[in-house]
């Protein structure tokens, strides 16, 4: 499961870069929640829920149904 949100990620990270931020996977529990750190300038932004929200978890999700939800950690 690990190396399919990776390969997800490597599409996101691009519009990330972009703006100074990355993201980070940091865990995935057996109940389908994955666990993200922001990097760079997503880290502090206050828009940092929006992209978590709007564009990590939708596309995650999208590809990967059986993600429940993803959240950031520190």
């Amino acid at each position: 499961m690990k190396e399919k949100i990776e390969k997800i990620l490597e599409e996101v990270r691009p519009s990330l870069l972009a703006h100074g931020g990355n993201v980070q996977l940091v865990d995935v529990t057996d109940d389908g929640i994955v666990k993200v750190r922001l990097t760079g300038a997503c880290a502090g932004c206050a828009a940092s829920t929006i992209t978590l929200a709007y564009g990590v978890e939708k596309i995650l999700r999208q590809k990967l149904p059986e993600i429940k939800k993803v959240v950031s950690v520190k």
